[in-house]
């Protein structure tokens, strides 16, 4: 034991001495490679690729290519192509001695790579489109093969060692490599074209699955049949092939699977570190079985991704863990060696430039022609089909792979090599700008839209019914019965939970507006009936409930709820997009929202939307109108209460002149990031529906509410269609017998001679017009506002507008409808004429917020306001400005905070005192 011990410590010593006497102090170089310690010119390698990679990848991505046209360029530039070329580069950073090293590490990255691709490899995806997607897969495949074997007989005359090579393995392969897509490439240039959720991007995936798994396995057969010894030897190495992936496919995976669901991995979508360590297992013992069978160890990983479980997003976790080190370290590493055997210059004559063009026509004409044609035949319009079978027509990586195995494998030499190099090159270059050439984003269709005359008609008549609205309470629409709320963030679930609740009617109401609109209730009426006369006792212990005999959701409201998640390039984001109904499963903020629906009788439909986050705006935009939804709710939770009272403290006890106000997003901290206020500002320019942004100060944060305070709610209605919206709400939010309002229309004095003529006209109308008739009388009005020109058109708007305020006014104030009776008893209505509105408006939130606290209970203030960002009564600026500038702001600091949310809004929060501090908001614009 004492020898053993002795020869370590002597083995050591040498190790350690070797190490320190081989030191850039004693003169060494670095780039010199010694085999004992190859680490220290692998760092250089990594580094010097990792950065040529970097700064290409920044500058392809202007172009809108994909990563990886910049790391092949790469792997080609520090090839013999270019630095090459320089005298002593590649002997002191790509010596020959030090190739097996990158080589290993390569390939254990290209093993992983293609686990990640079986990963993405899921049949459900093209099982949804399975006819259509089968039929191109097959077109893509079957072209390219007949004239890839008309292609291959020159090519093998002239570029083909005949003595190392037989036509007939020569043919194969380069049939595969004609019909092969690259999957994985594609699915990021269906993600950079924003494609991926659309009727091309969703065919395309489909089709990619099948001819992405036809391409590997033919691949293998190639490699089975070329490899050395006699035929029948082949035929063992195929057979074997075939026997380890049917043991793979079907009882390791039976095993595995049942491993997972032990685990809880699979209902919670995140692997454990013993399931990770299981996982790699699996894939290294199956790329050494595939590898000493004689096939290539890449198969095995690609096999072994094809047996992981997609259910509850169970895939993409394990994605998620390696997929950053594959695609940042690994990958270029390996396209660097495709281009250390890339040679650009040995293409010298033009026989070989010829045979490079040659190549190009006929991979592209093959993959587009069969696709693009089986498309048009299916049905799909021209444009449709010419993206198809662009998209198809992709080499990429899955191309490269398939040249360096056959180069490792003899089939084809270094000159040949280079050329079809540059054909995948060219052909994946091209993909990006010929797609957006023929098929443009505003010809991009949604997968979920639908072309049928049913849709038409619905979109047609929601169209009517915004035009008739107008924000306000016309054309009998007295109650929002359709939300979609918008879910970005788990902190965002209890100020959604909060609003929606108010929001939902209480079931009295809900029989009130089923009796009268029996199309907007999914459940009988006849049951809501029977259940209020029979659940009397139930409502008392359990208020708020709204639930039918049946057990379901019988309120009209529905809620659609949307989660909005970030479209990257990476593998996992594009397999969340690619497996939307798994991702929907094991998202936490719409299943626990949807539970809190279920608890609360709500009628709640969970969507996502996954695209990149400039697209955010306009996804929800789309989806309202596609949802037919009449208001859009976005929650804004503030944090951070105990640093406002802080610094309202500090700023108001403080003498010091030196003492700087804290500015508006010191108060109004939001999200931690200006880029919530930017999506919310782009959704109130985009959106067409109605919006509803709820500022939460309190409810969903540190502030606690006393069980059964209620809700206390003030609103300054001023006028305009924003005004007008709000007011609806505000009514509708007072249902429920714990909410009461304060409401009080504030008209300016400078023109409240104008105000009052149109009230004096409306009302002379009132006993006579019907709300109906006045809208259309308004209608009638505006199509008439071009004959007198700008001046008399914004009289008339103007007028208009007044008249509409003073419909809205009076129709909530005077009628007591058996609807809105309740909720009218709930409200005190108020009207004041005022020179400084903002200023007054202020006052009475303040007063308002100490009325409720001098109640037996204390109840919180929610303040509702119109954004008044268009078509609004008044102009505020001035005084806004006047405002912050007599509590020391600077009149500019606020003006982000005022393009959010309004004068009116912003005015309340950063000029009102410390115990409006914990008052929420609901800042309201009415669809345009």
């Amino acid at each position: 034991m004492h020898a053993v011990i002795q020869d370590a410590v002597l083995v050591g010593r040498s190790i350690i001495g070797r190490s320190i006497s081989s030191t850039v102090i004693n003169g060494d170089d670095p780039t010199k490679f010694d085999p004992s310690h190859p680490i220290t010119l692998f760092i250089i390698q990594l580094m010097v690729i990792t950065c040529l990679t970097l700064m290409l990848g920044w500058a392809f991505k202007f172009m809108n290519q994909p990563r990886v046209i910049a790391e092949v360029i790469a792997g080609i530039i520090l090839g013999p192509t270019a630095m090459g070329r320089i005298p002593g580069f590649t002997q002191h950073i790509f010596p020959k001695e030090s190739i097996p090293f990158l080589n290993l590490v390569s390939t254990i990255g290209l093993i992983l790579f293609l686990f990640v691709v079986g990963l993405e490899v899921d049949i459900s995806v093209a099982k949804r489109n399975g006819k259509n997607s089968a039929i191109i897969s097959l077109a893509g495949i079957a072209l390219p093969f007949a004239i890839g074997s008309g292609v291959a007989v020159p090519v093998y005359e002239n570029f083909v060692n005949k003595d190392k090579v037989t036509f007939g393995h020569f043919l194969l392969f380069i049939c595969v490599a004609m019909s092969i897509t690259a999957f994985p490439v594609l699915c990021r240039i269906l993600t950079a074209t924003k494609l991926l959720d659309t009727k091309v991007g969703v065919i395309v995936l489909s089709a990619g699955v099948g001819n992405d798994v036809i391409g590997w396995v033919l691949l293998a057969l190639t490699l089975a049949l070329s490899g050395n010894g006699s035929g029948v030897n082949s035929v063992y190495i195929l057979l074997a092939a075939v026997g380890w992936s049917i043991l793979l496919l079907w009882p390791i995976r039976k095993a595995f699977y049942w491993a997972v669901k032990r685990s809880g991995s699979l209902d919670t979508g995140h692997p454990t570190t013993g399931i990770m360590t299981l996982t790699l297992m699996i894939v290294f013992a199956s790329a050494f079985m595939t590898g000493i069978i004689g096939v290539h160890p890449i198969f095995g990983g690609f096999i072994a991704g094809l047996i992981i479980p997609h259910e509850g997003g169970f895939a993409i976790g394990i994605t998620e863990r390696i997929d950053d080190l594959v695609t940042m370290l690994f990958l270029p590493i390996y396209f660097t060696l495709s281009g250390l055997n890339t040679n650009f210059g040995a293409l010298s004559d033009g026989l070989a430039w010829g045979y490079v063009v040659l190549l190009c026509v006929v991979g592209f004409v093959g993959k587009f022609g069969g696709c693009a044609a089986t498309a048009k035949f299916l049905g799909y319009s021209w444009r449709e089909s010419g993206a198809i079978g662009m998209l198809m027509s992709c080499k990429g990586l899955v191309e490269l792979i398939v040249l360096n195995v056959g180069l490792e494998a003899g089939i084809i030499e270094q000159k040949l090599f280079s050329m079809m190099v540059l054909v995948a090159v060219v052909l994946t270059f091209m993909t990006t700008p010929c797609t957006l050439l023929i098929y443009p984003y505003k010809y991009h269709t949604r997968a979920n839209l639908g072309d049928s005359k049913e849709d038409a008609q619905n979109r047609a008549a929601r169209d009517a019914f915004l035009g008739a609205s107008a924000g306000g309470a016309a054309g009998g629409r007295e109650y929002t019965t359709r939300l979609l709320v918008v879910l970005q963030k788990l902190e965002h679930l209890a100020s959604t939970m909060f609003i929606t609740q108010l929001l939902e009617p209480e079931l009295e109401v809900a029989a009130q507006i089923a009796a009268a609109d029996p199309k907007r209730l999914d459940g009988d009426v006849a049951a809501i009936e029977n259940a209020l006369e029979q659940g009397a006792s139930d409502r008392e212990t359990t208020p708020g409930r709204n639930s039918n005999v049946n057990g379901g959701a019988n309120v009209p409201v529905h809620i659609d709820a949307l989660k909005l998640i970030e479209l990257t390039g990476r593998t996992y984001s594009v397999m969340q997009s690619a497996e939307k109904d798994q991702t929907l499963l094991a998202d936490d903020a719409l299943q626990l929202f949807r539970q809190f629906g279920r608890l609360r009788g709500m009628d709640i439909a969970p969507h996502i939307s996954i695209v990149s986050q400039d697209s955010f705006p306009s996804a929800v935009a789309e989806f309202a109108q596609d949802l037919s939804s009449e208001l859009i709710v976005i929650p804004w939770t503030v944090t951070g209460p105990e640093r406002v009272t802080a610094d309202n403290q500090a700023g108001t006890s403080s003498d010091s002149a030196a003492a700087v106000p804290p500015t508006p997003f010191d108060i109004f901290a939001a999200d931690g990031s200006p880029m919530y206020t930017h999506f919310i500002r782009n959704l109130f320019s985009r959106a067409t529906t109605d919006i509803a942004l709820f500022i939460d100060r309190g409810f969903g944060g540190a502030h606690v509410t006393p069980p059964g305070a209620g809700q206390h709610v003030f609103f300054p209605f001023f006028g305009g269609p924003d005004d007008r919206l709000a007011l609806r709400l505000v009514v509708q939010l007072c249902h429920h017998a714990h909410v009461s309002a304060t409401v009080i229309r504030i008209t300016h004095s400078d023109i409240s001679d104008s105000g009052s003529e149109a009230g004096t006209l409306e009302d002379k109308h009132e006993a006579k017009l019907s709300e109906s008739a006045k809208v259309h009388q308004a209608a009638l009005l505006q199509n008439q506002l071009t004959i007198g020109g700008p001046k008399l058109a914004e009289t008339q708007n103007r007028v208009l507008s007044e008249t509409a305020d003073n419909v809205a006014w009076n129709y909530y104030t005077t009628v007591q409808g058996a609807l809105n009776e309740g909720a009218l008893s709930r409200i005190i209505f108020s009207s004041i004429e005022s020179g400084t509105p903002l200023a007054d408006s202020i006052k009475y939130a303040e007063q308002a917020l100490s009325a409720a606290h001098n109640e037996r209970m204390w109840r919180p203030l929610l303040v509702v306001a119109g954004r008044g960002r268009h078509s609004a009564a008044y102009n505020h600026e001035r005084e806004v400005s006047s405002i912050l500038g007599a509590k020391g702001h600077n009149p500019t600091v606020g003006a982000e905070l005022r393009k959010t949310v309004g004068d009116v809004t912003a005015a309340v929060i950063l000029a009102s005192g410390q115990q409006m501090s914990q008052s929420s908001y609901l800042v309201c614009e009415a669809g345009q």
